[in-house]
C-alpha cells in the first residue's frame, strides 16, 4: 500500500506501525512517531493499523552542539 513517510510517498507491505517502521529502515525504538499528525507510543506501535494514504512522520533523536 500507498502511504506518505516524512512528506515521501513510499510503498509498504506491512499493515501495522511496527512492522513498517522495521520495513522501512526505521528498527530502533529511538524514534518518536506520529500517524495522521497523532503522536503513537512505542508500545502501542504494533497494535496501529496502516490504511492507504495514511501520512507518517517517524523523528529520530540528533546529537551535537
Amino acid at each position: 500500500m500507498k502511504i506518505i513517510v516524512n512528506a515521501e510517498p513510499r510503498d509498504v507491505s506491512a499493515t501495522d506501525l511496527k512492522t513498517a517502521l522495521h520495513e522501512l529502515g526505521f528498527a530502533s525504538s529511538a524514534v518518536a512517531t506520529a500517524l495522521n499528525g497523532t503522536f503513537v507510543a512505542r508500545g502501542k506501535r504494533e497494535e496501529v493499523q496502516l490504511s492507504e494514504g495514511d501520512r507518517l512522520e517517524v523523528l529520530a533523536p540528533m546529537q551535537g552542539g
